[in-house]
């Protein structure tokens, strides 16, 4: 279980410097292309650092109003309080607030930008069909993510990627009238640029995906080390991927912050999903208990 988490640690910063390197290589390319190499970076670097920011301090807010999250009180469902009051002590870390999605789909996502702003929101599907062990599982793997601060790492790593899109946007729009006699005069940059330019942004969107998944598989663990149950885990997650509802409130700017796929399968490619297959996540889960 311990080697699991370390692993999956090692993965994830390796794939955070690629994507920065990505990012700046991207900057160099824009700059390159319009004749401007220390603005592209600058331009790289400001967008990077700015949407940053703004994801810091609003990423609970923005994720809570697009999924539909209403925040509850003890009163309101004192049974899932609780639970997540207690594993929030066994965690060591602030009891989270507590939010609750009114749609049949089954799923659950943890947002903030560290322990002391957190919020743990679940439907009402998952709260209608699982059983007490199974909740424990889910909300363990959530809380997980809060301690791991995965929603930080992945709102940097969004921004990241988001500002590669962005000035592809921008050269797109109006960067593709750069200056002329710049390109004729250095054709082997030009060729470079181009070729970053078109593959940079599919580059950066796989990066996202592999740093998502890989975030997964270290809460599926950490979870499991916090309930010492993997079974509990393992079992919700094979529920929630037999469930065909799709969330009715989806968001490809929040998909990866659920513990599930909310798109569902037959409406994203595996490929390029936020989220491992649930076959390989109980797989190593059950793997846990030997």
């Amino acid at each position: 279980m311990y080697k699991e988490i370390a692993s999956n640690k090692r993965k994830t910063l390796l794939l955070m410097a690629i994507a920065v390197v990505v990012l700046f290589g991207f900057g160099w390319a824009y700059g390159q292309y319009t004749g401007d190499v220390a603005g592209g970076l600058l331009l790289a670097a400001i967008f990077s650092v700015g949407g940053n920011a703004i994801s810091y301090f609003a990423s609970d807010k923005i994720a809570l109003a697009s999924s539909g999250a209403k925040q509850i009180a003890k009163a309101d469902h004192p049974e899932l309080y609780r639970l997540v009051e207690n594993l929030s002590i066994t965690a060591g870390i602030p009891m989270p607030r507590v939010a609750i999605i009114v749609d049949p789909a089954m799923n659950a996502f943890a947002t903030g930008r560290n322990p002391e702003h957190a919020v743990i929101a679940v439907t009402t599907g998952l709260l209608e069909r699982l059983n007490k062990t199974e909740l424990e599982g889910v909300i363990a793997h959530e809380l997980s993510h809060v301690r791991n601060y995965d929603i930080l790492l992945m709102t940097v790593v969004v921004v990241l990627i988001g500002t590669i899109i962005l000035l592809a946007d921008l050269l797109r729009w109006g960067g593709m009238s750069g200056r002329g006699d710049h390109r004729e005069g250095n054709n082997a940059g030009l060729v470079i640029a181009l070729v970053l330019l078109i593959v940079a942004p599919l580059i950066g969107q796989l990066i996202k995906l592999a740093v998502s998944r890989k975030r997964e598989f270290l809460a599926d663990a950490s979870g499991a080390l916090l309930t010492r149950y993997p079974e509990g885990l393992a079992a919700a997650l094979e529920k929630i991927s037999e469930d065909p509802i799709p969330l009715k409130r989806a968001s490809q700017a929040t998909a990866h912050l659920f513990i599930s796929n909310p798109f569902k399968a037959n409406q994203i490619s595996h490929l390029f999903s936020t989220h491992p297959p649930a076959s390989e996540r109980i797989k190593r889960l059950r793997g846990m208990l030997s």
